[in-house]
């Protein structure tokens, strides 16, 4: 019983507190439309568009640019000026494109 009171708990913790902000991310998100277009099809050939692409998708990747896994001389540099609260709420505003 414990343990289920516990992981209950986790999860209602984990939902609540990390919720992302459609609106805050729509805020944040100037130097993704420089590449990626105000509306999130990139105005670049070749730059992925990111207009209703899956949230958990686009946080694991700007993660993974930040942290050093993946390279990229344009991503990395502007993934590492972002807290992780921002990337959930850039992430759920280009998933909400739709």
């Amino acid at each position: 019983m414990k343990k289920l009171t516990f992981f209950t708990l986790c999860l209602l913790l984990s939902s609540t507190t990390f919720a992302a902000d459609i609106s805050a991310g729509k805020g944040k998100t100037m130097l993704c439309a420089s590449c990626h277009g105000a509306d999130g099809i990139a105005v670049i050939p070749g730059y992925p568009n990111l207009k209703g692409q899956n949230a958990a998708y686009i946080e694991k990747s700007i993660k993974a640019y930040k942290s050093g896994e993946r390279k990229d001389p344009v991503m990395s540099p502007m993934a590492a000026t972002i807290n992780d609260a921002d990337i959930k709420d850039i992430a759920a505003y280009f998933e909400s494109l739709k």
